[in-house]
């Protein structure tokens, strides 16, 4: 996949410019507090631009400097590779977590979306 899947806006215009739209897109992810988690979909609503597809392909291809580990999956279940790294982050900041049960592969636990979900709330005056 490539720039061409990100918002018109969000396209770089010079080669080595970050886009504009990721550019917002860590922006959100640097404001999740420790301990707290946003889905894909629930940035991109943030942001009332793009979809969870966009803002994962910006995680995927910018989200190295962020905490990436706070961006997620609707479901809980941890990034696909990533798992223990997003783990020892998770536990580190305790956040809610449901453990997994013996039939579940690897078991790994999902992350409690009920409890570890954040709204955005007390979100900065003037953030677009």
């Amino acid at each position: 996949m490539s720039e061409e899947s990100l918002p018109d806006a969000a396209r770089p215009q010079h080669a080595d410019a970050l886009p504009e739209y990721a550019e917002r897109v860590l922006e959100v992810a640097e404001l999740i507090p420790p301990g707290r988690v946003m889905t894909y979909g629930d940035v991109a609503e943030w942001l009332e631009e793009g979809g969870p597809r966009q803002v994962g392909r910006v995680m995927a291809l910018y989200g190295g400097a962020v905490p990436w580990w706070r961006v997620v999956r609707s479901d809980g279940v941890l990034l696909p590779g990533h798992e223990l790294r997003a783990l020892e982050h998770y536990r580190a900041e305790g956040t809610p977590l449901k453990e997994a049960s013996r039939a579940a592969e690897g078991h790994l636990p999902r992350l409690d979306m009920r409890r570890a979900r954040w709204d955005g709330g007390g979100r900065a005056q003037g953030h677009t």
